[in-house]
């Protein structure tokens, strides 16, 4: 079975979709990712889009340790905190 629409929603787009890449630079290349980097919306190739996307993921899993480090100390501040109050 033919795929007819395959690929209609870069048809309307000039130069159907490509052009050069502002992050890695590569002529030619399908933009289709739309993210905003230092301020601007700029379209950006699937390669940078998923780097991007990967980047954002490792800097998460680092914070979230961080973050589950930091609860537990406030924690036990708090529990010994309430029986002073009663």
């Amino acid at each position: 079975m033919s795929k007819s629409h395959r690929g209609t929603g870069i048809r309307s787009m000039a130069s159907r979709g490509r052009g050069k890449c502002p992050i890695c630079g590569n002529d030619n290349i399908k933009v289709l990712y739309e993210k905003e980097i230092d301020g601007n919306k700029v379209m950006i190739c699937k390669f940078c889009n998923a780097n991007l996307k990967n980047k954002a993921r490792k800097e998460a899993k680092v914070a979230a340790p961080a973050q589950a480090e930091a609860a537990p100390a406030e924690a036990p501040a708090e529990a010994a905190e309430a029986p002073a109050q009663e």
